[in-house]
């Protein structure tokens, strides 16, 4: 199928490779035109185009334009594809990491103008163009007909990694939750090495460890292969500070758990200690040791000169 990527950063620059190892055919834009040359010169089915008009007309109807921009950013693209002049039957893929909630408000805006959207949360990182991604698309059948041909060449395990999730909002909404487990299952590996770490009469090796568990452990994951990766590097991961920001998706979350009343503790408390790692001096725990101090003696350590 012939199709245009609309942004060409490190996951739409990938997955217009994997793309090609599909035979497919991708009219690419980006802002910057740099990136969309280099791929229209490595592929013969790349086109570059130099603007959203070039876009529109190099594209048979009903178009099918696959926007992956920053989630900030989504609303700018479509408005910028409707003054191009996408036509009704044409159909916009929002790739990036969006509230569902937005994705609904989207979904009705263009719809009342004839035109298809779909949501697709993405799963994958910079693994995905070598290994394939995790695919989570919501919208309505018409639009996943469309699109679908891509979406198996783009999915992992020959095609098997992608899935309609349901309704427009439904694949970000799908991705959300993901990347809320991602979140508590990277504090419980972080938690165990900690602790591990610090049972200094074991003199255990980090890295050793991960390789061994690798190989048939319960935990055996993308996320250990990483680790394990890292600690071959350097075991002490000196070079990283443990400041941990957080994208939007674990906060959207956990309040959806709040909204739902379903209670979520570890991916709320995996949240929260992303907070935490931002506070050099967290005045929180300085009232705690306040407290401790005045009402046992307890030893406090002092704080720490600039």
């Amino acid at each position: 199928m012939k199709l245009a990527m609309i942004g060409l950063g490190r996951m739409g620059g990938n997955m217009v490779k994997r793309l090609m190892q599909g035979g497919h055919e991708v009219v690419a834009y980006d802002v910057d035109p740099a990136p969309g040359k280099a791929l229209a010169a490595e592929f013969a089915n790349v086109t570059a185009a130099s603007d959203l008009k070039d876009v529109i007309a190099a594209l048979p109807a009903p178009r099918v334009l696959w926007v992956m921009v920053p989630h900030q950013f989504v609303d700018a693209s479509i408005d910028a594809l409707l003054q191009a002049g996408i036509e009704a039957g044409d159909l916009i893929i929002d790739g990036g990491n969006s509230n569902y909630k937005e994705g609904q408000r989207r979904g009705t805006e263009l719809a009342a103008k004839g035109i298809l959207f779909a949501d697709c949360g993405t799963s994958g990182g910079v693994w995905g163009l070598q290994n394939g991604y995790s695919l989570m698309i919501g919208g309505e059948q018409e639009a996943i007909d469309l699109i679908a041909p891509a979406l198996t060449t783009l999915a992992s395990n020959d095609g098997k990694g992608w899935g309609h999730m349901g309704p427009i909002g439904s694949g970000h909404y799908v991705k959300m939750v993901h990347n809320g487990i991602e979140y508590g299952m990277m504090q419980a590996f972080a938690e165990g090495y900690d602790i591990m770490k610090a049972k200094s009469e074991f003199n255990l090796d980090m890295h050793q460890i991960s390789r061994v568990w690798q190989h048939g452990s319960v935990v055996s994951s993308w996320l250990l292969d990483l680790t394990g990766d890292a600690l071959e590097q350097d075991v002490e991961l000196s070079s990283l500070s443990d400041w941990m920001d957080d994208s939007g998706e674990g906060r959207w979350t956990v309040n959806e758990s709040i909204d739902l009343g379903i209670p979520a503790p570890v991916l709320t408390l995996a949240l929260q200690m992303r907070f935490r790692s931002r506070q050099k001096d967290a005045y929180a725990g300085k009232i705690v040791n306040a407290q401790r101090a005045g009402f046992g003696g307890h030893a406090i350590k002092a704080a720490e000169k600039e």
